[in-house]
């Protein structure tokens, strides 16, 4: 069930039998110059109204903007500061537990928003409001990248180039697939940007001169497809696991 599809009155029942809901996360970032924009919002969105579609679980609209700074310096992308983000989306979360909702599955696509999405999570279950986690797609899958790609990205890499040839095959340009692995690099360890232990980057500009790594000729659509099937399964048991819970039993301890 997509929230923005229905009508006010159509969604009265389900809020009286339901508590839980999912809310996609992306970004508007570079991904290189074979991948649109919209990579981060688009991965996110197709496996929630997927996951929906299977489950009858809410979806809510899509968060398209996050946490992006560090791309800045490539043309188009867009970003919100991290406490701006964090009070949008505990803000947006609070608005379900108004009606009635207690549990929320972030379907992020975004790494930029990881910790932001914890923070917020931490929040609101220690304050009793409602129990909300961060699923991230290729989190849930990690042997089957790990299978499909020898080095999978992680940024605008092969993983997330097969993701799009699957969804979203006319916004990928193809012919660039070999400029975006022999202008970008295999990984942040071939930067040479990690010192005696050190991060010593904070932008993407700063290990990648077209903003990318992995090797891009290595993506198909099979191969996203294949990870889009296998993450969903993860995803729709998830849900359905969360949504089994007693809510008090996912509540922080008070002390040991």
């Amino acid at each position: 069930m997509y929230l923005g599809a229905e009508a006010w009155p159509d969604l009265g029942s389900y809020f009286d039998d339901e508590s839980l809901a999912i809310v996609p996360l992306g970004s508007t970032e570079q991904h290189g110059p074979h991948l649109p924009e919209a990579t981060d919002h688009l991965i996110a969105e197709a496996f929630a109204r997927e996951a929906a579609e299977r489950t009858g679980f809410l979806c809510t609209p899509t968060v398209n903007i996050g946490v992006s700074s560090h791309h800045r310096q490539f043309h188009g992308t867009m970003w919100v500061s991290p406490p701006a983000f964090r009070e949008y989306v505990e803000s947006l979360t609070r608005n379900l537990t108004y009606h009635g909702v207690d549990r929320v599955v972030y379907v992020n696509a975004h790494g930029g928003n990881i910790p932001h999405l914890r923070e917020v999570g931490r929040r609101l279950r220690e304050g009793h409001d409602a129990y909300a986690i961060e699923w991230m797609w290729n989190e849930s899958i990690p042997d089957l990248v790990d299978e499909l790609f020898e080095q999978s990205g992680p940024h605008g890499g092969p993983k997330e180039t097969a993701m799009i040839q699957h969804l979203a095959p006319e916004l990928v340009h193809d012919d660039r697939l070999a400029d975006a692995r022999d202008g970008g690099i295999p990984s942040v360890a071939d930067a040479g940007t990690v010192r005696h232990g050190a991060r010593t980057f904070y932008d993407a500009a700063d290990n990648t001169e077209n903003g990318v790594l992995g090797d891009q000729t290595d993506a198909t659509a099979a191969k996203g497809e294949r990870m889009f099937e296998a993450a969903t399964e993860q995803l729709v048991a998830l849900c359905e696991w969360l949504s089994r819970q007693e809510f008090n039993d996912l509540l922080p301890r008070e002390h040991v």
